[in-house]
């Protein structure tokens, strides 16, 4: 069982950045393979990043590439979301979840946190 914790999101003005933090309790936390889902409202949940178990591998969407970074501190059972340049488009609820496999689909998650809003206004 991993039970995870978003945190960090809120209002931001365009061209502006934030931290998420998903903070994750369970044993078997380092074992899973973490990924950072969005959901705008009226639209469906749609893959952001995705870190490996052990840090060592990052994937992101094609329109986040070079704007957003994932990371993981797995010693402390965290896992970061770094926003940059930030538009408006970027307003959405952010989940993070966890996976013993890899991919960008939601279906292939086990464990969800609650997400944090994130409003990114003009």
């Amino acid at each position: 069982q991993v039970q995870l914790v978003e945190s960090g999101g809120g209002l931001v003005q365009a061209g502006g950045s934030l931290r998420l933090s998903c903070a994750a309790s369970g044993r078997t936390f380092s074992g899973y393979n973490i990924g950072w889902f969005r959901q705008a409202p009226g639209k469906e949940r749609e893959f952001a990043s995705l870190i490996s178990w052990n840090g060592g591998t990052t994937y992101y969407a094609d329109s986040l590439r070079g704007r957003f970074t994932i990371s993981r501190d797995n010693a402390k059972n965290m896992v970061y979301l770094e926003m940059n340049s930030l538009k408006p488009e970027d307003t959405a609820v952010y989940y993070c979840a966890a996976s013993r496999g890899w991919s960008p689909e939601p279906s292939e998650y086990s464990y969800w946190g609650q997400g944090t809003q994130v409003t990114v206004s003009s």
